[in-house]
């Protein structure tokens, strides 16, 4: 299967990253080793971007908004001090229709968000609620792991990693 026939398909589309890279070497390959923490393993979707540090205000505002069966990408900058998601901002996104949230920090619910169809990908998990101020950027350019996730570029996710298209 090509990407660019994947791109388009639903969220639950029948994809190995495996298969994609070998299809495309062109791909960007996450080198950081998230763990899949949502209910859904293999999404895909558009990517959002949020850049933020401890605060999920601007997470929690994108994710109730329509996803259209996007991907949000946070870049929390590898902090784990503070949790940027949990139970309820993903029952908001999974009613928003987002495919998926990939996160450079923490999550906190685990157990709820992997009963949740939703895939989560984040470094671990910490209870701590992060600050609620709003301070950020939404949809620009984010690099860490390797890769440069940027706004609209598709993201793919599976039990084998994550690829994205080229910057």
């Amino acid at each position: 299967m090509s990407p660019e026939a994947s791109a388009g398909e639903s969220m639950d589309a029948d994809f190995t990253t495996c298969d994609l890279y070998d299809a495309d070497e062109s791909l960007q390959s996450l080198s950081l080793q998230l763990l899949n923490l949502g209910g859904r393993v293999r999404f895909t979707g558009r990517i959002r971007t949020i850049s933020c540090y401890r605060d999920n205000g601007l997470v929690k505002e994108l994710l109730n908004s329509p996803g259209e069966g996007s991907v949000l990408v946070v870049d929390g900058a590898g902090s784990v001090d503070s949790a940027l998601i949990g139970d309820l901002i993903a029952a908001s996104a999974i009613e928003n229709g987002w495919a998926g949230v990939l996160i450079h920090g923490a999550v906190r619910d685990r157990a709820e968000l992997a009963r949740m169809d939703l895939g989560v990908r984040a470094m671990g998990s910490n209870p701590r609620k992060s600050v609620k101020d709003g301070l950020g950027q939404i949809d620009v350019p984010v690099q860490f792991g390797g890769v440069t996730f940027v706004p609209g570029a598709t993201l793919w996710s599976d039990e084998d990693g994550v690829l994205v298209t080229a910057a």
